[in-house]
């Protein structure tokens, strides 16, 4: 996973623990529920890079033979 995308996830994953936090401490379930999906949007982000990277190194694996 590119160290770049890794961090844009990680950002948009705090963003959103700390839009859902906010909307936990003002009684908001709009802007939690915001925070969550967005938490949600980086986790598959994120997961679908590192099944890029896992399909990287299984190709690498072939190209070794």
């Amino acid at each position: 996973m590119g160290d770049m995308d890794k961090a844009k996830n990680e950002g948009e994953n705090l963003k959103g623990k700390a839009k859902e936090a906010w909307g936990d401490a003002t009684d908001n379930e709009s802007m939690q529920a915001e925070g969550q999906a967005d938490q949600a949007s980086a986790d598959m982000k994120q997961r679908g890079e590192k099944l890029k990277d896992a399909a990287g190194d299984v190709k690498d694996a072939f190209d070794r033979d």
